[in-house]
């Protein structure tokens, strides 16, 4: 009896032990993340100047949520590859130890998405990425309304990837760094129309279409590292240097 009750037990924490493994996010990515209160903000721009696809400008409601302090760097991502979740990515220089901190490139939405699963994340949402960006001024950069060299790597100033957090004083109303230039990042959202409405499909992850990317890249001009500027890709795959991501959760 008393072997009998004694299996039983066994059964019960190894059941229970599998289970919690099961929802135990793989490994402990080590990047620090930021966390951005629920509330309002100003979405979009009604700038003159701006983009049509950034209007019109409106109070966007977004809940509480964390993200990655800085993008996803080579030497993170390739943990993920050598734990066999995570697939290759075709450009050379991702394992190289010599640039473990910058952003990983290349890499396509899907990458993305399986990157952020397996660290227990997800891709930030289209307003997430925004409103960690800008905060709730409506301003048209992380760090304010004009645009300061020195605050970004965009418009081929060092005309190159740089380390991740390298442009200190560049920092979001948060604490984020790098959402403008460096790299564009993916975001969860489908390229669709605003006003931006998370219960119209956008936010479909089985959905097909081109998904959203933000910040401008190194090589960009100024004005395309502006917080609302928007553009996009096909899900399935970008051959450039200048795409990448963080993870939200």
């Amino acid at each position: 009896m008393k072997c009998a009750v004694l299996m039983a037990v066994m059964v019960l924490f190894t059941t229970f032990a599998l289970r919690n493994a099961a929802a135990t996010p793989p490994v402990q990515d080590d990047v620090e993340m930021v966390a951005v209160p629920a509330g309002e903000f100003i979405m979009g721009s009604d700038d003159p100047e701006a983009d049509a696809n950034e209007k019109p400008a409106t109070k966007v409601f977004v809940g509480p949520f964390s993200i990655d302090k800085f993008e996803v760097t080579n030497v993170r991502y390739t943990r993920c590859i050598e734990a066999g979740i995570c697939t290759r990515p075709p450009n050379r220089g991702y394992d190289d130890s010599t640039k473990a901190n910058l952003p990983v490139t290349v890499v396509s939405w899907q990458q993305a998405v399986t990157y952020c699963r397996w660290v227990g994340k997800r891709l930030p949402t289209e307003a997430e990425w925004e409103k960690a960006a800008r905060g709730i001024d409506g301003r048209r950069y992380p760090w304010g309304n004009t645009f300061e060299a020195e605050r970004a790597n965009v418009d081929y100033t060092p005309g190159r990837l740089t380390a991740v957090g390298s442009y200190a004083t560049g920092a979001s109303p948060y604490g984020a760094m790098d959402m403008s230039g460096n790299v564009w990042e993916w975001t969860s959202s489908l390229y669709n129309p605003y006003p931006y409405d998370p219960g119209d499909g956008r936010e479909d992850p089985t959905a097909r279409g081109s998904r959203v990317e933000r910040g401008g890249g190194w090589y960009t001009p100024e004005w395309h590292a502006r917080t609302t500027r928007r553009t996009a890709s096909g899900h399935v795959y970008r051959r450039f240097s200048d795409l990448g991501f963080r993870c939200a959760k």
